[in-house]
């Protein structure tokens, strides 16, 4: 029997990889000028549409020459470093900011995020369009600008090197475009408000998170923050020790608002809409109204807006009645972003959530079928005389070995990007998620719930909807206190040369990639290949144990 989940085919890869591939080289190769890239995409575009129809090979080298072009183009326009700047001294400037996004401060005197430079003194006009990092205090009785907001500031302003470790706070204001740093300085003055739709995000955003909190904030503030954090992506609401216990377990990722998140509300929103008995196409249009608003009040992180993508590609599939096809809709979402923002490419973000969605889709889906069936129970006994207990032991078989495989594909990302990005090696990180993914699941959909019940003024379900899912992450506590604090279930690491994380990573890729295109057939390999990249990769190219200090 062939496995539902094999078979899918996405053709946009042959355009998405080469993209990829000429960012890579735009980032570590040698310059090149935009206008010669721009010709060599031009010509290569043209051979491939005049080749089409007859030669194939030819048609295949062009878009891949023109998707490697497009992408080093697509690096130089949106890193657009100065020239000019390398090698100066930090100096202070005055410049005229508009804000793009907002970082969390516990402190109200400070402000943080990313803007871009519009308006800056003579000497300095080269900064135009620049975008920068902020961090700046505010002046006494002021609140914290918004997104949107256009501000005066004055700082200490610092070129982000070029080749910042990708592990580092530099490497992530890289992978977000910014080249400059504004700090130890302060606001001067708001030139503009912000709009009224970011203003009303930022109102929404405070109602929801009061919604949230209501009748739980009283008895257990350290859980409503948890959930908080979790429903609305405000990490900043965990504190010290439940920031470590999460990431020592493996399951820090709960607190992105990411695919699970998404998928999870925007079925919610679905069968809401359902019950309401709306046609296909309003309901289409008017749950991703919701569903993208509820990204963009919550900060409109580029993790929530690829997870947008993704489920609204897969939507538009089946209202126009087109095959299910997930494979395509990662892919179609993926060269949305590589042309729209293609510096994410570089983050740690981008990578994870691309990654352990490909080997859900190209590992997991397929693993977990393979084993349904191959162990299939009760294979002697006719389904039609199967008593409860059949079925309930046939279902529990079903969900484990989904919920196991599916936990083994994310972990093959997630080890390696671990110690590549934070660090750390988190052996309990497949059993943690194998549990606490399902019981997030349910947090979330509480939470979902209890905001509904808040938004129409039912006082009464928002607080019991909130205790439910509040009864769940004391739970959910529990298990990862346990996960986090038994001997050896995580352990310090990192890479013993820098090129090992990357290159087990493409490796790993690659052979999901081949796996999924041979049917993991076991004359090829099998299911095996990327256990023993990831297994290989950990004894020879990692070392465990606490960096020694170094004077």
């Amino acid at each position: 029997m062939m496995s539902r989940s094999l078979g899918h085919r996405a053709p946009l890869l042959w355009v998405v990889l080469p993209i990829i591939a000429g960012l890579v080289i735009g980032r570590w190769g040698p310059p090149v000028p935009i206008s010669g890239l721009l010709v060599v995409a031009t010509g290569a575009i043209g051979m491939a549409w005049w080749a089409f129809a007859t030669h194939a090979r030819v048609t295949a080298v062009a878009v891949v020459l023109a998707g490697v072009a497009v992408g080093s183009a697509g690096y130089t326009l949106h890193r657009a470093r100065l020239p000019t700047w390398a090698g100066l001294p930090p100096r202070e400037a005055q410049v005229e900011l508009r804000i793009s996004r907002t970082f969390a401060q516990p402190d109200p005197k400070r402000t943080s995020g990313l803007a871009t430079i519009i308006g800056a003194e003579p000497h300095l006009r080269s900064l135009h369009g620049q975008a920068v990092y902020f961090s700046l205090d505010v002046q006494t009785g002021d609140l914290p600008p918004i997104r949107s907001t256009i501000l005066t500031a004055i700082g200490v302003l610092t070129l982000v090197p070029e080749d910042a470790a990708r592990d580092s706070f530099d490497g992530f204001l890289a992978s977000a475009g910014a080249n400059f740093r504004l700090t130890r300085g302060r606001v001067l003055a708001t030139v503009a408000s912000a709009s009224k739709y970011r203003q009303f995000c930022h109102r929404e955003l405070e109602r929801l998170s009061n919604l949230l909190s209501r009748g739980v904030v009283e008895k257990r503030p350290d859980l409503a923050a948890v959930l908080r954090a979790m429903l609305l992506g405000q990490k900043q609401e965990l504190n010290e020790e439940q920031n470590t216990l999460f990431l020592r377990s493996g399951t820090l990722h709960l607190f992105a608002i990411s695919g699970l998140h998404i998928g999870i509300i925007a079925i919610g929103v679905q069968a809401v809409l359902a019950l309401l008995r709306f046609p296909a196409l309003v309901r289409f249009l008017i749950g991703h109204s919701a569903l993208w608003l509820y990204v963009d009040i919550t900060g409109g992180t580029p993790s929530a807006v690829r997870a947008f993508l993704m489920v609204a590609l897969l939507d538009g599939a089946r209202l126009l009645r087109a095959p299910g096809n997930p494979l395509a809709a990662l892919t179609t979402s993926a060269l949305i972003v590589v042309l729209a923002w293609p510096l994410q490419v570089f983050s740690a973000s981008f990578q994870m959530s691309y990654g352990i969605v490909a080997a859900l889709l190209l590992f997991g889906l397929p693993l977990a079928d393979a084993w349904q069936e191959r162990w299939s129970w009760f294979r002697l006994l006719p389904p039609a005389m199967w008593r409860w207990y059949h079925h309930l032991l046939d279902a529990l078989r079903r969900k484990l070995g989904s919920a196991l495989a599916i936990g083994l594909a994310s972990t093959l990302v997630s080890t390696l990007c671990g110690v590549l990005y934070f660090q750390i090696f988190t052996p309990a990180a497949l059993l943690a998620n194998v549990v606490l993914i399902p019981a997030a699941s349910l947090v979330i959909l509480g939470g979902f719930a209890s905001l509904v019940s808040g938004l129409l003024g039912a006082a009464t379900l928002n607080a019991l909807f909130n205790h439910a899912a509040v009864l769940t992450l004391a739970v959910i506590e529990f298990a990862v206190r346990l996960a986090a604090t038994t001997p050896g279930a995580w352990h310090p690491a990192r890479f013993t040369h820098t090129w090992i994380g990357p290159a087990a990573f493409l490796a790993l890729a690659g052979a999901l990639v081949f796996g999924y295109a041979s049917r993991w057939a076991s004359d090829r390999g099998g299911w095996w290949p990327p256990f023993a990249i990831v297994a290989l990769t950990l004894l020879f190219g990692v070392e465990f144990g606490e960096a020694e200090a170094t004077e």
